[in-house]
């Protein structure tokens, strides 16, 4: 009874100690980093305004180790390209994996938070789009007190991770990299292609090498950054930099088409110290549960990123009112980002720091074709644009523009390679298309062929049919419209549906401005012409009407750490996936200047007399 105060302390801070030694031995440090964090916030607590704070410093320490080198990086490059050609050992393995995913189905997949396998009950479906009958997935949803608990424990480890060596943080993610191109590939692919209704060539472009190449090139660009440094020092003075992540947890809601994004939009944050919540597609559940596995597996500390599948609107509601919500990293649609915004506005005063606010939206995106192009290439171009995975990608040409002097070459060489695209599900590797995403986007894209059907000025020169039988079969369509502000031509369809203008020939310039004015995107476009002097003239005239342009090349294909992608207008904030910039929106630096010379007095020489 008579113990002083300090001494009711020491034994409750020894005993936290003994908990926290306990935990890292009998279960290992990584999995238990949040336990141990709480640990340690338990002793901030009991030793507050005490001599014993030392002690929570002193712990705290051990988890900020010393870097001893400025380290090089392994060389960093794109990932090659499999082709998988006929009777080659990579499509082989890929067929097993797809064999091996249809057995396995439905796959049962948790929400996961602070590395704990939580089963709510509560669960929904991905289905095969090219099957609809199949199930591919079952995916617990996350409730509120799931995703309060998946804050709670982002801000426990934060301390931890963000006091990680940049080293350390980017040997996480070049290991993932390199799980992901051997160890998961056809894996990944296999959940791409069943689930996302890709073919293997773009589940290859995206799945893997685009996965592979944001995990390697946000190392790269994040040790570029890092070593941007104030190039003066005073006499007596060193000036420096930090590059802090941001003070709280950025939320992250990644689309169904591309499974690439699904994995950027975490890991891009992360890399640099922040911890994440995750939101997948419910169109891209599987794919993104590898995505988790493969994280795990290269070794990122539970809790870093948390993911939470299930109901969009419930899910978003609660974490936009977390005082603690700092950044938003989105690739959806435009009314939701909007919707998002504008909800970030309304609960502007509960937060502790202006939100950063990161998104990529849709396109309207457009093929200028200029008379001096090559024909040949320019329908080629176009038919991949439009309708390489079914339309489906944000930078998808959905519009084209060509002058009256070429229409009947390009008209007839156009149909003529139309009609030997194959459609049909996936695992046929002779399909150039698969299914569209589900029963609304298909539904959707059948009101506009529909509509086209209906109106006087507009012709359905291809296509036109489709069918959900069995899948979600959308045949490639393409639409001659007499109107530059058709309705196939103004709004974003999201399908394998492209409607052409002819303009005058002698009217190229005039069409520059149609072109710029008639969306409200601004995503990707491209011009096709031999004539140097054209190219410049669309460029100037196009400098605002897209983010990535493109000079005789089709509007999609941007690789990372080649052409950096994204756009602004409607189509977003162009803070360009797959370069330094998009790094510099999840930091917050931090000026510090440290002087080396004591002054004598506080005068300046202008106040003597």
């Amino acid at each position: 009874h008579d113990h002083s105060h300090e001494q009711y302390e020491l034994v409750g801070v020894l005993g936290t100690i003994i908990e926290f030694i306990n935990a890292m031995f009998l279960n290992g440090c990584r999995n238990n980093d949040i336990i141990m964090l709480k640990s340690l916030r338990r002793v901030s607590v009991i030793t507050s305004s005490s001599k014993f704070a030392q002690i929570n410093r002193r712990l705290l320490s051990k988890w900020s180790p010393a870097t001893l080198g400025t380290f090089r990086l392994p060389d960093i490059d794109n990932e090659p390209m499999k082709s998988y050609p006929p009777a080659s050992e990579d499509r082989v393995k890929l067929q097993n994996a797809i064999k091996e995913l249809i057995n396995d189905a439905p796959v049962e997949i948790p929400v996961f938070v602070n590395g704990k396998m939580i089963y709510t009950g509560k669960v929904a479906e991905q289905r095969n789009p090219s099957d609809h009958i199949s199930i591919l997935a079952k995916y617990h949803e996350a409730n509120p007190s799931v995703v309060e608990e998946a804050i709670e424990g982002a801000l426990a480890i934060k301390p931890i991770w963000e006091a990680y060596p940049i080293a350390d943080r980017s040997a996480i993610f070049l290991k993932a990299a390199d799980l992901a191109a051997g160890k998961y590939r056809y894996k990944l692919l296999a959940a791409t292609m069943l689930g996302q209704g890709k073919n293997a060539w773009q589940a290859e472009i995206d799945a893997a090498a685009e996965t592979i190449d944001f995990w390697r090139f946000n190392v790269k660009y994040a040790h570029e950054m890092y070593q941007q440094q104030p190039i003066k020092n005073s006499p007596g003075v060193w000036n420096r930099v930090e590059y802090r992540p941001l003070d709280g947890f950025v939320y992250a809601i990644s689309p169904f088409n591309f499974t690439a994004i699904g994995a950027n939009l975490p890991s891009a944050p992360a890399l640099l110290g922040n911890v994440v919540l995750h939101k997948p597609s419910a169109g891209a559940i599987l794919s993104n549960w590898v995505i988790m596995e493969i994280l795990r597996e290269a070794g990122l500390p539970d809790g870093v990123i948390q993911f939470i599948p299930g109901p969009a609107q419930q899910i978003t509601e609660q974490i936009l009112k977390s005082p603690d919500f700092t950044s938003l990293h989105f690739t959806g649609s435009t009314e939701v980002f909007r919707k998002l915004w504008k909800d970030i506005g309304n609960n502007i005063n509960n937060y502790k720091s202006y939100p950063r606010i990161v998104g990529e939206t849709g396109g309207k995106n457009f093929h200028v074709i200029h008379e001096s192009a090559n024909v040949t290439n320019a329908v080629n171009q176009t038919i991949r644009g439009a309708f390489e995975y079914q339309g489906q990608k944000c930078s998808a040409c959905s519009r084209v523009y060509v002058p009256d002097k070429l229409w009947e070459e390009f008209r007839s060489d156009l149909l003529q390679k139309h009609a030997t695209i194959n459609v049909g599900p996936v695992d046929d590797f002779s399909n150039f298309l698969g299914p569209v995403i589900n029963a609304n986007a298909f539904e959707k894209i059948k009101s506009y062929i529909e509509w086209a059907e209906q109106d006087s000025e507009s012709e359905i020169l291809a296509g036109g049919t489709y069918d959900d039988s069995k899948g979600y079969f959308v045949q490639p369509t393409i639409i001659v419209t007499k109107n530059p502000k058709s309705r196939t031509i103004v709004e974003e369809i999201f399908g394998p549906v492209l409607t052409i203008y002819v303009y005058k020939t002698d009217e190229y310039e005039q069409i520059l401005d149609v072109v710029d004015k008639t969306s409200s995107y601004a995503l990707t476009g491209s011009i096709f012409a031999q004539d140097r002097a054209a190219i410049l003239l669309a460029q100037s005239k196009l400098r605002h009407s897209s983010g990535n342009f493109y000079i005789n090349d089709k509007s999609t294909g941007a690789i990372v750490g080649q052409q950096p992608f994204g756009g602004s207008r409607a189509s977003g904030t162009n803070d360009k996936a797959g370069s330094i910039n998009l790094l510099y929106r999840f930091s917050s630096m931090r000026t510090i200047k440290e002087n080396f010379i004591n002054i004598d007095d506080y005068y300046y020489p202008s106040n003597l007399i």
